[in-house]
């Protein structure tokens, strides 16, 4: 009995000390990290997945630092700008894993009239450069078995254009196209479309080349954005030059039969 009642009282102690612990330590560092203001950036209009996010969708604003997570955004800023990666409604504290300076949907989101996005097949796992493409790369495409003739080419309109994705036969895009694993080999894992930023008259030779040829990819550039668009634009220069070219053609030609005309 008297062992019980020691074992109690020792119980009792720890009780009491534990909640002095609690009372006098632990409380008051809770309330202290509490009342600690930090900036966040909160949502005050609803923002979808995939949109660009305006000053005017969010505001900066102080909060209890107490258990905010550490990638909590501190300045507007750092949100303006930049796509959401998930639906956000007001009130939401943004954190730096729900934006991204490119769209998670890719090119798509920028197209505004001027160019086009288009699919193409890959036929082979060679064909699509085994695999490896991501976004915004840039790639050339080579034609084999082209027409009656079976040639094969190197169409200068094609020389470098920008990928958006690659998709495979279930329709979901590969957002890390060096994946390691099982499913790295699972046929339905790989790509089976190449989809690229192209100029209507890239389009057309796409469609042309797909359907009376094998298409082929091949890694003309990867890395920063600025170095892309140096590529992009010296095809963009080929390209209107040859429109130039065309459009003086033809401007000739309804010179010549003007005066052909005439003279009859």
């Amino acid at each position: 009995m008297k062992k019980l009642f020691r074992n109690r009282t020792a119980l009792a102690a720890v009780s009491i000390v534990l909640a002095l612990v609690i009372c006098f330590a632990v409380a008051p560092a809770v309330n202290a990290a509490n009342s600690r203001q930090t900036d966040v950036v909160r949502v005050v209009q609803p923002i979808s997945k995939g949109a660009k996010i305006t000053k005017s969708m969010v505001q900066a604003t102080k909060e209890g630092g107490y258990n905010l997570p550490s990638n909590t955004l501190k300045s507007a800023d750092q949100a303006i700008g930049k796509y959401a990666l998930a639906d956000l409604q007001p009130g939401d504290n943004i954190l730096s894993t729900k934006v991204n300076s490119k769209s998670p949907y890719g090119g798509l989101s920028t197209l505004d009239g001027t160019e086009q996005a288009v699919s193409v097949t890959i036929k082979s796992f060679a064909s699509g450069l085994s695999g490896k493409l991501q976004p915004g790369d840039i790639i050339s495409f080579y034609v084999a078995d082209y027409g009656d003739m079976k040639a094969t080419l190197a169409p200068p309109e094609l020389q470098y254009v920008q990928v958006i994705t690659t998709t495979n036969n279930k329709g979901v895009d590969r957002s890390d196209t060096n994946q390691t694993g099982k499913n790295a080999s699972n046929s339905d894992d790989m790509p089976s479309t190449i989809t690229v930023l192209a100029t209507q008259a890239q389009a057309v030779k796409l469609v042309d080349y797909e359907k009376n040829g094998t298409l082929h990819a091949a890694l003309a550039y990867r890395g920063t954005e600025t170095n892309a668009a140096k590529f992009i634009n010296a095809e963009k220069e080929y390209l209107d030059s040859q429109m130039a070219k065309s459009s003086q053609s033809q401007s000739n030609n309804s010179v010549e039969s003007g005066g052909t005309n005439s003279g009859k």
